[in-house]
Order: structure tokens, then C-alpha cells, then sequence
């Protein structure tokens, strides 16, 4: 979801009209902004729901991956409202900064709870650690 909500904001980029610091664009005035703006939402919800998820697996690395990409998602939308309503190209630079970081967070979490090598490695720490405490 996250790589088709950025090419829709290139689409838009390349082929929509651009708002300007006299005028701004309606979240709705077309329908690629229309549906990056719904995506954009799909997004904050899937978020919402896997920081829920990781939190109640108890995983800290989960947890805080996941609350990362939701700031990020939160952020890049507060961007793209700025950037709606002003055209300023630093809006844009702020959205595709975000999206990076929240992409960057679920593939992480990809590999972390993986159930081949990169997982298993992620999941070893917890039983060494455990077993050295009952030891001592």
C-alpha cells in the first residue's frame, strides 16, 4: 500500500496541477488526489492496527518499528495537507522523507519477524538472555 499511496503522489506531481502559495487544491479536486488522500487514511488505519498487534505480541523491536512507521504515516499526511494547501516544495520533501522512514520500518519488521534465518536470529536473543538469568 505504501509504494502504490508514493506513486500516486508522482502521479500527481507530474501530471496534476500544482497549488501555489495563492491557491490552494481541493483534497478531492481529482481523482488520483482523491485516492491518495483514501489511501493515505487506509494507511493511518493498517498502522493503527499493527502497532495494536505488536503491542499485544509484547515484541519491543515490533513495537517500536511499528510505532515509528505510524508516526511516519501521521507525519507524511500532515505534509500533505501542508503541501495542499501551500504547494511549498519543502510539504514534499516532507512526505517522501516520511514515507521513506515508514517503508524503511516494514521491511525491518519483515525481517524481523521472518520465520527463516533473519527472524530466527531476531528471536534468539530472547532465550540466551532468559537462560543466562536463570542461571545466575
Amino acid at each position: 500500500m505504501l509504494v502504490i499511496q508514493f506513486i500516486l503522489g508522482i502521479i500527481y506531481n507530474l501530471y496534476g496541477t500544482a497549488p501555489t502559495s495563492k491557491k490552494s487544491i481541493g483534497l478531492f479536486s481529482s481523482p488520483v488526489i482523491a485516492l491518495h488522500v483514501i489511501l493515505g487514511i487506509l494507511l493511518f488505519a493498517a498502522a493503527v492496527v499493527q502497532v495494536i498487534g505488536a503491542a499485544g505480541a509484547r515484541h519491543s523491536l515490533s513495537i517500536w518499528l511499528s510505532a515509528i512507521g505510524l508516526v511516519s504515516i501521521i507525519g507524511a499526511g500532515f505534509a500533505g495537507l501542508g503541501f495542499a494547501g501551500s504547494g511549498a516544495a519543502s510539504a514534499s520533501l516532507g512526505m517522501s522523507l516520511a514515507f521513506a522512514l515508514a517503508l524503511g520500518c516494514y521491511i525491518a519488521l519483515l525481517g524481523v519477524l521472518a520465520p527463516g534465518p533473519a527472524g530466527a536470529l531476531a528471536r534468539s536473543a530472547a532465550p540466551a538472555d532468559a537462560q543466562r538469568s536463570s542461571t545466575t
